[in-house]
């Protein structure tokens, strides 16, 4: 007796064949509303000597559904996105994710909160600080 496979699932390496058991396992505990907020976006972090900035994944979303906020050193990102319901359709295979997430970043003491600015393109959000004037590095002349 053979089984049938979809060919999406033919080819599955291991690692990702762990991956679709954790989502499926993920989507069934959200069925219950038991993992909402389970699903965190990819990021980046780095800092250079002019800033401070995190890259945040968030491909299909509208800016209009992420929202920043910045108090006492941190940076909290939400994102809040209704899931498409098409009771017509069988998904195979549901890796976008959907519903709501929260990131929360400690942001280094050197950079300047009130000047922080943020874009999105091609489904990348970043978002920049600017360093303080007196956290940036600066040549000190010899005399003589």
């Amino acid at each position: 007796m053979s089984t049938y496979l979809p060919a999406v699932f033919s080819t599955v390496r291991p690692d990702a064949f762990d991956r679709q058991i954790d989502q499926m396992f993920e989507e069934a505990l959200s069925a219950f509303g038991t993992a909402e907020g389970a699903w965190v976006p990819a990021c980046n972090a780095w800092e250079d000597s002019n800033g401070f900035y995190i890259q945040m994944a968030l491909p299909g979303w509208e800016s209009s559904d992420v929202a920043l906020e910045v108090s006492d050193n941190m940076l909290c990102v939400k994102g809040q996105r209704t899931k498409e319901t098409t009771s017509s359709r069988k998904h195979l295979m549901r890796e976008i994710a959907d519903g709501g997430f929260v990131r929360i970043f400690k942001l280094p003491a050197s950079v300047n909160q009130d000047k922080a600015s943020a874009s999105s393109k091609n489904g990348l959000l970043t978002i920049s600080f600017p360093k303080r004037d007196e956290a940036k590095p600066r040549r000190i002349m010899i005399e003589g």
